[in-house]
Parts: structure tokens; sequence; C-alpha cells
């Protein structure tokens, strides 16, 4: 199976502008493609990881990544699936997300010598005229055709900014700037990026010519992406600070059923006829697919050790076996106790599984929390000091929130 091949068969590959031409340059180790990283946060998520994988199958295959780091168009914002506008960020909160976007990419990325290139694109659009820009870029462009791309239809129902609708001609100038700087032939991006990935192909068309062989661009499907990084309205980072490789196990540990094989397929660097083997999994087995699942997703961003951990932490939680040392915990002592113990309400608070008493007293009414598997409806119930020493107590709400209350 070719790397083109492999690609179509992992479901990573949504529409190509030239499909014959793609397969042959990847296959032969040739592209040098791109794929952009606007640095609206100082991390990562797990939304990336479709980008992150494509670049290291491709890297691996022979072919020449750049990594392109938006600190310039992270100025503007990009209006693709949002019916709002961004938090406008200063320049000093774009350079800090871009040094730890680099430091990250690092572990899926060979940026070594004759590897990878990362690039900035505040190189070129920090420095651009207006008025140049008007007469060199905008007459390539139709307002008429950009008014009709999916990425601003939804704004558009919203209120759409002058500032954002500049958006595609700033990503369609990478694609330029990228093809006469570097040689970048390809570009890669989820779906919803087609229209801002065609401008830049019919930019270098009508700029250079039609012989520019940069009109080879692949789109990587991301009807996962935006869903993937997020999970009950939090981000799932790849920051061991600010998402733990536990809880970051059981985000994956957790997906759905009809997503496990998918989510393998697609992020994981399992062989795919091992994964094919799979697809017959019914019942207890997708349990185990999605232990797999975690254990290798963990594994990529936050090493064997880590991911072992999780692994046996979350065997612990789910089947009674393994360990729960790695379990995410909370100590108490003696002064956070009333009379000797704490209602289930204030352990929640405590152990940071809710935010307020309110929301805390909603989930034990509505049977989303359970004590040692126990489930718990009456938010007056307390448990003991003896209850929560020695091993403490394990406190679950729904199915992602879990943590060791000891008290100590």
């Amino acid at each position: 199976m070719t790397c083109y091949e492999e690609l179509v068969a992992r479901g990573l590959i949504a529409q190509t502008t030239n499909e014959e031409e793609i397969k042959k340059m990847i296959d032969s180790g040739k592209a040098t493609f791109y794929i952009g990283f606007d640095c609206t946060a100082d991390s990562l998520t797990a939304g990336h990881f479709m980008a992150l994988t494509l670049v290291k199958r491709l890297q691996m295959a022979g072919n020449k990544p750049i990594a392109l780091i938006g600190g310039g168009t992270t100025m503007i914002g990009d209006p693709s699936g949002r019916s709002d506008m961004r938090k406008m960020l200063t320049k000093e909160d774009i350079d800090h997300n871009a040094e730890c976007f680099k430091r990250q990419m690092e572990r899926f990325i060979n940026f070594g010598e004759g590897g990878a290139m990362m690039v900035n694109n505040a190189d070129w659009l920090l420095k651009l005229n207006y008025v140049e820009l008007l007469r060199e870029v905008g007459a390539c462009f139709s307002v008429n055709n950009m008014l009709r791309a999916e990425c601003y239809k939804q704004r558009m129902e919203h209120g759409l900014s002058f500032l954002e609708f500049n958006y595609m001609i700033m990503q369609s100038y990478d694609f330029y700037m990228l093809f006469q700087k570097y040689g970048c032939n390809m570009e890669f991006g989820g779906d919803d990026q087609w229209s801002n990935m065609l401008g830049g192909t019919e930019l270098i068309r009508r700029k250079l010519g039609k012989d520019a062989h940069a009109m080879t661009i692949t789109l990587l499907t991301d009807s996962n992406g935006k869903k993937m990084g997020k999970t009950a309205g939090n981000a799932v980072w790849l920051d061991a600070n600010k998402t733990s490789p536990f809880d970051f196990f059981q985000y994956w540990r957790n997906v759905g059923d009809a997503d496990v094989i998918k989510c393998i397929k697609m992020l994981t660097f399992l062989p795919i006829e091992e994964i094919q083997a799979m697809e017959s999994w019914e019942g207890a087995q997708l349990n185990k697919a999605k232990e797999i699942l975690a254990f290798e997703l963990t594994k990529l961003v936050h090493g064997d050790e880590e991911a072992n951990k999780a692994l046996e932490a979350s065997r612990g939680l789910f089947a009674g076996a393994g360990s729960i040392e790695n379990m995410p915990s909370v100590e108490l002592t003696d002064a956070d106790l009333e009379n000797g113990g704490l209602d289930i309400v204030s352990i929640l608070v405590k152990a940071n599984l809710v935010s307020t008493r309110g929301d805390g007293r909603r989930n034990v009414e509505q049977g989303g929390v359970s004590v040692n598997d126990e489930k718990v409806t009456d938010f007056k119930k307390t448990f003991s000091k003896e209850e929560m020493s020695g091993d403490g107590i394990i406190v679950k709400k729904g199915k992602k929130g879990f943590c060791r209350v000891v008290v100590k």
C-alpha cells in the first residue's frame, strides 16, 4: 500500500484539486507541503491531532513538511466554523503561544537538519503595505465568490467583520509566499478551510502563470477535529499542566462506540491491517479498542511512562484492577471536615469535579454521581473520615469526571 493509499484507507482525504498529481508527488516523497496553526492559545489541543499525525506520516514517507505558525493570521482570526468573532490577542500573547506550539510540535515532527521547517507568517504579513497588498493581491479575488464561501456563511448570519473578511486573502497569501520562498507545492487543511485553500491556488496561478505547479492542494477531513478538541465545554490540551496525562487518557477512553475505530485509523500509527481487523469488534471488544486508542495517543503526547501510568490507573477505575496511584487525587485534612465527615456536595467541590455547590447538588439529584461505583442520589449523604482514609474513595461525576479523595 502506497503512502497516499494509506491516507485514503485511514479516512484522511476528503477532497483534492488534482488527485493523480498529488498521489504521484506524495508517493515519490517529492511533496513540500504546509499546514497552518493559528496561535489562539498557549497549547495545542486534541483537535490538532489529525494535522500533527498527518505531518508525521508524510514526513516518514520522505516528504518535506512546513509547519506554518500563524503569528500574523492570528491577529485577524479565522471566521471558519464560528458564530462570533474571536477574541483579539496582543502581539505578545501571540508570540508566547507560538513558542509553546513549537515545543509541542517537536514531539511529533523532526525539525532537525534536512527535516521539517517551522515558519511564522508574521515575517511577511506584518510587513505588508495595505495599498500595495490591494494592488498586488486584491485584484485576484472576486468578492462575489468570497461571499459564497462556506467559511463565511455562518458568520454572515451573525455579522462578519471586515477584519475577518480579509482572512481568506491572508491565508491565500501565505501559500503564495511559501511557494516562492520554499518551493511549497501543496497545502493540507481541514474541510472548513477549502475555500481559503482554493484561494491560495488561484492566487499562485494568476500571479505566477498557469505553469506554476502549486495547484495541488489536498484536503484533510476535519469532521472530528473541532469536536475532538473539547469535552464538556473544556479544551483537551496537549500540555500536561493544562490536561493531565490521566485526564487526557480518559478523554480518549470515553469516545463513543461509533467513533473509536475511526479515531484509531486517523490518529494512531498502528498498521492499517491490524485496525481493519478491529472493524468487526462489538460490545466489550470496543472497550478494548478504546483502551488501545487512549494508550497510543497518550504515548504519542506524553511518552511511554505516563501512558502506562494512565493505563494502570484507568484499569483500576473501570475494572477494579491495576493501580489507582496515578489517578487524579485530592488530599483532605481534619480541617476540611465537618463533624468528622463531609457531605457529597462538598466532596465534589473539593475534588474540583464541580465549580459550585448548586452544580454539585444538581448532578447528585440527576443521578450523575457515584462513590466507589455506587450511585449517590441524596445530596445530604455524608462520608466519614474513616471511609475516606487509607486508599480513600473514588468519586465519579458523569462518564468523564474522576477523582480519588483521601483524608490524611
